[in-house]
């Protein structure tokens, strides 16, 4: 027996590989029973702590990743033990099979931890999004979005750093001082991403608008869906997906129409000058008993103006920021309104203008 542990296979006793893959099947016995239990009894601890702790959401993204990255280093470890058989071993350009699969272990060992801090961060923003699921308003959401995708973006480039320092064992330093011109050339190219970046950063400050606000910047108009580090993406009326750069949305002039107070609406009846002036005092009349609407908080109705072809009498009136479906219907039921009050006085309408319209809908904004 002990001729058979000692017996040598590609430069390494069967002892030797019996103890390697003996060490790997331990750690993965321990990762499969242990490792569950462990995580409740670590999330019964932070529970207790008042931390607020999604099990299966802390398995998924954290715990899972967490034992694959144990036994990748587990295994790593193990094989290093292990003699390199001189049959695999060729030389080539200036490295050879031993520093190669050397440099790709210890990448993949870098890579899968910081894989595990990429779904630290998820599970992290998972939590925050919950708490801020119970605040007013989508700001916080679209904060704790922002903040996870820009902390992923730190890592991404901090792992692929790591990786060539320590894996390619290349200095860091002599790699940015060899690509200066090259890096010069990069950073007027990447300016315009920087103003973007920095403008994301104020509009979450500042918070000119958020997640879901209805805005219209530069002949656009829609709702606000993303506010990414780049730019902010807006479904617009029409369905279609925008995204506009961030800078463009400091730099422009953005009417943000869900911080509107009221709905206006302007109305303007031209009366036939045959009318009395008995006609057009009713119809003035008739026109503030039509402002009683539910709807209307606030109204004004005047002869605005006599002319040779009319009588012009105009209505100003304002909504609370009801959706756009109610506002439609409100408008709809004065006018007509107003047409059933003009024929029981027997107003007729000035043949300069036919129809009874509203010249313009304007919007009274503020927070």
């Amino acid at each position: 027996m002990d001729n058979l542990l000692d017996k040598v296979i590609l430069d390494n006793r069967v002892r030797d590989y019996i103890v390697v893959f003996a060490s790997i099947f331990v750690i993965y016995i321990l990762k499969k029973f242990f490792s569950k239990p462990l995580a409740r009894i670590i999330i019964a601890g932070l529970r207790i702590m008042g931390k607020d702790v999604d099990q299966k959401a802390f398995v998924d993204l954290i715990l899972d990743p967490l034992e694959s990255f144990l036994v990748i280093l587990a295994s790593v470890v193990a094989f290093s033990t292990l003699n390199f058989p001189t049959v695999l071993f060729y030389k080539f350009y200036r490295s050879d099979t031993h520093s190669a699969i050397d440099t790709l272990a210890l990448a993949i060992v870098i890579l899968n931890f910081f894989w595990v801090l990429l779904r630290i961060v998820d599970y992290l923003a998972l939590v925050m999004e919950k708490k801020a699921d119970l605040t007013p308003g989508q700001g916080d959401n679209q904060l704790v979005i922002f903040f996870k995708d820009f902390l992923k973006v730190i890592i991404v480039i901090a792992g692929i750093l790591t990786v060539i320092k320590f894996a390619f064992k290349y200095q860091i330093t002599e790699l940015l001082t060899g690509l200066g011109i090259v890096g010069a050339a990069l950073a007027l190219s990447a300016r315009e991403s920087l103003e973007n970046l920095i403008a994301s950063f104020i509009i979450f400050f500042d918070k000119p608008f958020a997640v879901g606000d209805n805005l219209k910047v530069q002949n656009i108009t829609g709702t606000v869906e993303k506010i990414g580090l780049r730019s902010t993406r807006i479904r617009t009326n029409e369905k279609t997906y925008v995204s506009v750069p961030n800078k463009q949305m400091v730099d422009s002039i953005v009417d943000n129409l869900s911080l509107r107070t009221q709905r206006r609406v302007d109305l303007k009846l031209d009366a036939n000058l045959n009318s009395s002036s008995e006609q057009i005092q009713s119809l003035l009349d008739g026109l503030k008993t039509v402002m009683k609407h539910p709807r209307i908080e606030k109204s004004h109705v005047y002869l605005n103006d006599i002319s040779q072809q009319a009588f012009s009498v105009n209505v100003e009136y304002y909504t609370a920021p009801i959706a756009i479906e109610e506002f439609n219907q409100v408008k709809q039921e004065i006018n007509m309104a107003a047409i059933r009050l003009m024929e029981k006085l027997g107003i007729e309408i000035s043949g300069a203008n036919t129809d009874v319209r509203i010249v313009n809908e304007s919007v009274s904004s503020g927070r």
